[in-house]
């Protein structure tokens, strides 16, 4: 563990201790996936409290913590806000992408922590934040690259919003980790062999580092700076005891 990710464990133990003896809710900024991991790989006996985590929507990667001064589900809001960035004259708009929005919001001189995902329909720009920051965005954004935008304040019961998917398939010898991830990302062994032991791959939020991992069905796998993928199961044994499967690449 780095001498940052140890700070961070650390902040987390305190947030729930906060929770426990002060009978509040406490918040944590947004985790990313190792962060994440980090959080749930902390001993049962050194958290005060039980956490839930939230990113703004369904899907979302970067979540929040939540701890809890009880054992009740966590109803009320989290302090996020999702803001809508949209062209001012789309006519003359450019294809914007995913770096060239968070570029520009970090450009104010804001903290990846306070910046949770964001997610591109259309031709518009989701970002979900810390409330508190959310004004401040709205006045100071006004250009990403060389398109005027404008930002609106949007309702989170209002944001509606499923990821794309594109299905793929293929035979593999079985469905380890490294096999499936093959059909998703057209990489060499080598490669992807790189990425898991790297620490960068992920299943349903678990950092895993072993290519031999087996997956079960709906199992999703982010991989940093890549994408996520669904493995959606197997669909046929071939003659030669090889499987042909099915995944969805968000």
């Amino acid at each position: 563990m780095t001498k940052e990710e140890a700070m961070l464990e650390k902040r987390l133990i305190e947030l729930s201790k906060m929770a426990y003896h002060r009978d509040i809710v406490t918040f944590s900024d947004f985790l990313n996936l190792n962060e994440l991991h980090i959080l749930h790989s902390i001993p049962k006996n050194l958290l005060s409290s039980p956490y839930e985590t939230f990113g703004g929507y369904e899907y979302a990667e970067r979540q929040m913590v939540a701890f809890l001064p009880g054992a009740l589900s966590y109803t009320k809001d989290y302090p996020i806000c999702a803001l809508s960035i949209s062209p001012l004259h789309a006519k003359y708009a450019e294809e914007l992408t995913h770096r060239d929005y968070l570029g520009a919001v970090l450009n104010l001189g804001i903290d990846r922590c306070k910046i949770g995902d964001l997610a591109i329909q259309d031709r518009n720009c989701f970002v979900f934040c810390r409330d508190k920051i959310a004004d401040y965005i709205m006045e100071q954004l006004t250009r990403v690259r060389h398109t005027m935008v404008s930002v609106k304040r949007l309702e989170l019961k209002e944001f509606s919003y499923k990821p794309s998917l594109q299905e793929a398939s293929g035979t593999v010898a079985s469905v380890r980790l490294d096999s499936i991830l093959s059909i998703g990302f057209p990489l060499s062994r080598s490669k992807l062999t790189g990425y898991i032991e790297g620490g960068k791959v992920f299943v349903n939020g678990k950092l895993i580092t072993n290519n031999g991992y087996h997956l079960k069905e709906n199992d999703i796998i982010s991989v940093r700076g890549m994408g996520r993928i669904l493995y959606d199961g197997i669909l046929s044994e071939t003659r030669k005891g090889r499987y042909f499967v099915r995944i969805y690449k968000y």
